[in-house]
């Protein structure tokens, strides 16, 4: 055997005594990821609430014995919520956990439920803004991240009540950016975080949260065949809700600008499928594809395709579907008239330029 052999057999096992003299071990990277997840939990657990609600629902029957007493009766439903101000001790949670609630409970950290009222809901990306009207004063919250930088493949964790299991965590990274799918009330919700992170009923309107232990999005919905985690998950971006967070907390709700129209995707364009009586598009002079006939035809649609708008821009910018078009309106300033390029009839139809102002509805 080489000096050389010997030397490195010298330099295992003096290595190998050294560790188990229990001198320090250098850390493994994997240990310290398990430390920082670990601390981050720690960090933001008690943030995280139980909601409990009461609703009333009128298919229930009432049963005396045998004999139905009546239909409708209070049904008890639970969710999760954020504690994003503990000031003002505001929770963020998912519309459809508390919607149609006759009462909403919080369970905090410390064991108790308080009372809570809503302050404002906004359908469209199925967020609920609630409040404590009482409660201890020593909150805890977790500060907001920025959403709008994310790439696929970050790691993130999640926090919810799935199956009433209180504050389950659970990890995994983001899958896709931009999704849209339809909440259970039909809606769809566009721009969304998808992940694989494990979210179950019960979890909807707990954290999101980045490696930094910072809120990234709200949980809202799952897609999965049998009702529990089929490792597609997606929440709300928290940059969306902090957009539309002060307007819900002043107001209630959140007004967007509207043209009063119904766009529907074609191989040519987005088309002016309806356009609303006395809305901004009808008084912009739109053409849109049906037409009420109810005078002829007792209620009757008429389709005109030859005479039915195309829109091929906005603010001269090329659009090719419903989706660039609606990213416009939603961006128009108060005030402020969008140029729509329209043509009739398909591509090849004569082009015109209307403007039309957005009311906000």
């Amino acid at each position: 055997m080489s000096r050389i052999t010997i030397l490195f057999f010298f330099l295992l096992i003096v290595a190998s005594v050294v560790t188990d003299s229990g001198a320090e071990v250098p850390r493994d990277p994997y240990f310290e990821t398990e430390q920082r997840t670990v601390q981050i939990y720690k960090d933001t657990k008690d943030a995280v609430v139980y909601i409990s609600t009461q609703s009333f629902n009128p298919d229930v029957l009432v049963y005396e014995g045998d004999e139905i007493a009546g239909q409708g009766a209070l049904t008890p439903g639970a969710g999760t919520g954020v504690i994003v101000d503990s000031a003002q001790r505001i929770i963020l949670t998912s519309l459809h956990v508390i919607s149609d609630a006759k009462t909403i409970q919080i369970l905090l950290s410390d064991g108790k439920n308080y009372p809570a009222r809503l302050l404002g809901h906004d359908p469209e990306s199925d967020i609920a803004v609630l409040q404590l009207t009482s409660g201890p004063q020593d909150l805890t919250s977790i500060p907001f991240g920025d959403s709008r930088a994310l790439e696929v493949g970050q790691r993130v964790l999640a926090i919810g009540n799935p199956h009433g299991l209180t504050r389950t965590l659970t990890s995994g990274i983001i899958s896709s950016l931009h999704r849209t799918v339809r909440n259970p009330k039909q809606v769809l919700m566009k721009d969304l975080i998808q992940t694989d992170a494990a979210i179950n009923p019960g979890s909807s309107g707990g954290p999101l949260l980045n490696s930094k232990g910072e809120l990234i999005g709200i949980n809202a919905a799952i897609l999965s065949h049998s009702g529990d985690s089929a490792g597609i998950s997606f929440a709300v971006p928290i940059h969306r809700i902090r957009n539309i967070l002060p307007e819900l907390i002043a107001t209630g709700k959140v007004l967007r600008p509207r043209l009063g129209w119904v766009l529907v995707d074609t191989n040519q364009g987005p088309l002016v499928r309806r356009v609303l009586p006395g809305g901004p598009a009808e008084m912009g002079g739109l053409q849109p594809l049906e037409r009420s006939v109810g005078e002829v035809f007792k209620g009757g649609i008429a389709r005109d395709f030859e005479q039915a708008d195309l829109i091929s821009k906005v603010d001269g910018k090329p659009v090719a579907t419903v989706d660039d078009v609606e990213r416009f309106v939603l961006k128009a300033r108060r005030g402020q008239s969008l140029k729509l390029t329209l043509r009739q009839g398909g591509r090849a139809g004569k082009e015109r330029v209307v403007n039309v102002k957005p009311i906000l509805q």
